[in-house]
Formats: C-alpha cells, sequence, structure tokens
C-alpha cells in the first residue's frame, strides 16, 4: 500500500435509524478505508434541512467500539461548541476506546443554525478564529495532563484555508491540513502555509496535506503537490461507496 490514505466522511444526515451508519462504517472498514470520519454539525448541511441528523462525538465512541483498524475523527469539530479542556478529554476517553485510532479534527466553525440554535455565539469569521488560537493550547495542555494518558500522540487536523489565521494555526498546531480548492488554489495556499511554518521555526513536511478526493484522473497532481489523504463524502439514508472503492482501486494501484 502506498503512502497515501483514502477517507470516507460518512454525513450523519438523513439516516432515519442509526443502524445505516453503523453498517455503512462497518461496509467502509471492509472495504479497507484508512479513516472513516463523520461532521460536527446539528443539522444537515444539504438536502431537506429539517432531516435526519445525529451527533458527532457520541458516535465516534461507538464507531471506536465498532471498528478495529480505520482510524476515527470528525472533518472537522466545532472549535467554540464545546469547553476546550472538555473537549480534550473526551477525544482521550475516545482515544482509548478505539485503541489509539483517534484524529482530532478541528475547526473554527461556520453553520450559522448551528450557533443559533444551540446557544453558542455566532460572532464572526474572525472571532471564531481568534477563540480557535485561544483553544488549540488548552486543548494541548489538558491533553498533556490527564490520567490516564492518550492512548497515543493524538493528532490534531486543523480544517480550513484562511491565508493570514486558520494557516498560522496550523502551522503552530496540526499534524494534518485540510482543505478544499483546486489544484492551483492549494498549490498557492501550500507555499503560504510554509512561510507561516518558517516563521514559527516548524517543517513544513511535518504537517500531512488532505483534501476532498479529486477523482482517478486528477489524483497525481495533487499528491505530487504533497497532498496524500483524499475523503470521500457520502451521506444518508444509503451511504453509497462506489466513489470510495473508486478511490481505493486507485491508491492500491499506485
Amino acid at each position: 500500500m502506498s503512502q497515501v490514505k483514502i477517507g470516507v466522511q460518512l454525513q450523519p444526515q438523513h439516516a432515519g435509524e442509526y443502524g445505516l451508519i453503523r453498517d455503512a462504517v462497518m461496509r467502509s472498514e471492509d472495504a479497507g478505508v484508512d479513516i472513516c470520519f463523520n461532521w460536527d454539525h446539528f443539522f444537515p448541511l444539504s438536502g431537506k434541512p429539517e432531516g435526519y441528523h445525529f451527533e458527532c462525538w457520541t458516535m465516534l465512541a461507538a464507531w471506536a467500539e465498532q471498528t478495529g483498524r480505520v482510524e476515527l475523527g470528525a472533518l472537522v469539530s466545532g472549535g467554540g461548541y464545546r469547553n476546550p479542556e472538555l473537549l480534550a478529554d473526551m477525544a482521550r476517553t475516545v482515544d482509548h476506546i478505539s485503541g489509539g485510532r483517534l484524529i482530532l479534527g478541528i475547526g473554527a466553525g461556520w453553520f450559522e443554525r448551528d450557533y443559533e440554535e444551540y446557544g453558542y455565539e455566532f460572532g464572526t469569521a474572525g472571532s471564531r478564529l481568534r477563540l480557535l488560537g485561544e483553544y488549540l493550547p488548552r486543548i494541548e495542555k489538558r491533553l498533556d495532563a490527564l490520567n490516564p494518558a492518550p492512548a497515543h500522540e493524538i493528532p490534531v487536523l486543523i480544517g480550513g484555508g484562511g491565508e493570514r489565521k486558520t494557516l498560522r494555526l496550523v502551522a503552530r498546531h496540526a499534524h494534518t491540513w485540510h482543505a478544499f480548492g483546486d489544484l492551483e488554489t492549494l498549490q498557492h495556499k501550500s507555499e503560504v502555509l510554509a512561510r507561516h511554518c518558517a516563521e514559527v521555526g516548524r517543517d513544513p513536511g511535518e504537517i500531512a496535506r488532505s483534501t476532498s478526493w479529486p477523482g482517478a484522473e486528477h489524483a497525481q497532481g495533487f499528491v505530487d503537490a504533497g497532498f496524500t489523504l483524499f475523503t470521500v463524502g457520502t451521506s444518508g439514508p444509503d451511504y453509497d461507496l462506489d466513489e470510495v472503492q473508486d478511490a481505493l482501486a486507485w491508491r492500491d494501484a499506485q
């Protein structure tokens, strides 16, 4: 198997019975995916706005018990949705349940309805990024203080592409950077990230690059640009894995 990893984001929307999601996790692991992600929202992001939806972190704990090989995480957790010390403790606990397979995905948050209906302050993009910048060191400090410690060094995945603030946080805190965009855009943002890394004295090669699956005809270009994690998103109720199978076939041919 090559260094390239294939993830699947099993979006917890439009599945009226949790068993549909549990089955999709089983099918994904059996198919050979490297990582099973969900997302941290409280309402559907596409399709019927009032459709079925389940919560992220309680689901990750169930996945940790259900699976035996795949890495697990949220793509991504909303940075302002939980006290950061609590989030660190939740992550540590799920990491132990999984035997050391958790990825701590986190971002600044953006879906206004989540904030309004659950009583969080939406603020501005700038204020949400400032909060994320305050929370990341607190998460790291709590992870270092917990007893027992995490089952492994929990890798932090930061999602976002803002060049002045988000990528600076990636340079300081992330093991993996997840971003959206075409190849030219992501090549440019990688250059910006490298400059931020230089400013904080970090080797940009320490940070893995992640993006959505671009299709087999385009994937090699992203690999050449340093991207090694590709994720396919799929929703309920069917959780169709055909595109995941295509990505896995491409990975295994490398």
